[in-house]
């Protein structure tokens, strides 16, 4: 696919998460066409894919920002990571209380020389930015949803027994039953191959940027980070074209999923031929589910997934 060049065009690509199928898939649908279309109006695509994605960190039907899952020891913790295709970059893990993480990230890439800062330091950044902390990162959903999980007591090494038959998990049915029993056996309608989480990717004909923000995956280890805030990992953008990866975070962090999917656009293909081999290949190495979404610079936009489902968005002006 391609299209003449005029200066000033935009081109956005947004996924809501690679994992099971919702239940009801229509609303999520309309958010992300709504968040490319918000992307596709900026100047920038940094501005693009923060502009989108804080639309998606903002709604309760996606693993990001307000609706994310939660740590073992109660705590909702955001990860983000931006990166521009001048190998410009900001990551941030681990922030109780913030919302927007994709712009935390972005202010690491822009106003400080590092690429990634974690924790309560992350939100102390955050703040003297002026993004949003101490939100409320709960829903009435995810709370009791966390409730009734006879949440785990003690130290690290007794949260990992307790989070051995839970961790996982997504955020598209939050009301259901993960519970398990006392016993710690899970439920039979518990799905936990779901990984929810969201990015974009976008390109104005001279430059690319990706962008991937996350809440995690329920029930992990306090502390717990993914692949989404790992360059190269959950994102990734370089001359050739950019990417954004959701899915099993372990497996997607050990075969840089993102990264390999840019390999590929260097390599000539395109990019829906790139999305589609980097998760054959990633299914090969991992057995693991997981979606790409990838912007090329010949105007193609690709995703593909081995998951039930990643619901997409593509827009341009």
């Amino acid at each position: 696919m391609s299209w003449t060049r005029h200066a000033g065009d935009m081109h956005v690509i947004v996924h809501g998460g690679a994992g099971g199928v919702p239940d009801d898939p229509a609303p999520r649908q309309a958010v992300l066409d709504e968040a490319a279309e918000t992307g596709a109006a900026e100047s920038t695509p940094l501005d693009a894919v923060e502009a989108a994605v804080q639309m998606l960190e903002s709604d309760v039907r996606f693993n990001a920002g307000v609706g994310g899952a939660v740590q073992s020891d109660g705590i909702v913790r955001t990860d983000a990571g931006v990166m521009t295709s001048d190998r410009e970059a900001g990551a941030v893990a681990g922030m109780a209380g913030v919302e927007h993480a994709v712009s935390v990230a972005r202010v690491v890439a822009e106003e400080t020389p590092h690429v990634f800062v974690a924790g309560e330091h992350a939100v102390d950044l955050a703040a003297d930015f002026g993004v949003d902390t101490d939100v409320d990162l709960f829903t009435d959903d995810t709370r009791n949803r966390w409730s009734d999980a006879n949440p785990p007591q003690g130290s690290p090494r007794e949260h990992l027994q307790w989070l051995d038959s839970r961790f996982g998990g997504s955020t598209s049915d939050p009301t259901a039953d993960v519970s398990g029993d006392d016993s710690g056996t899970i439920t039979d309608s518990a799905d936990f191959s779901d990984h929810d989480t969201v990015g974009a990717v976008a390109f104005d004909r001279e430059q690319f940027a990706a962008a991937t923000s996350t809440g995690g995956r329920w029930f992990a280890l306090a502390g717990r980070v993914g692949d989404v805030p790992q360059i190269g990992s959950g994102f990734y953008a370089a001359p050739a074209g950019a990417a954004s990866a959701t899915g099993a975070g372990e497996d997607i962090a050990k075969v840089t999923l993102s990264r390999r999917a840019v390999r590929h656009l260097e390599d000539g293909m395109s990019a829906q031929k790139a999305a589609e081999t980097a998760i054959d290949e990633f299914g090969e190495l991992t057995g693991s589910s997981a979606g790409v979404i990838v912007l090329d610079g010949e105007g193609g936009a690709g995703s593909a997934f081995n998951s039930d489902e990643m619901q997409t968005s593509v827009a341009r002006r």
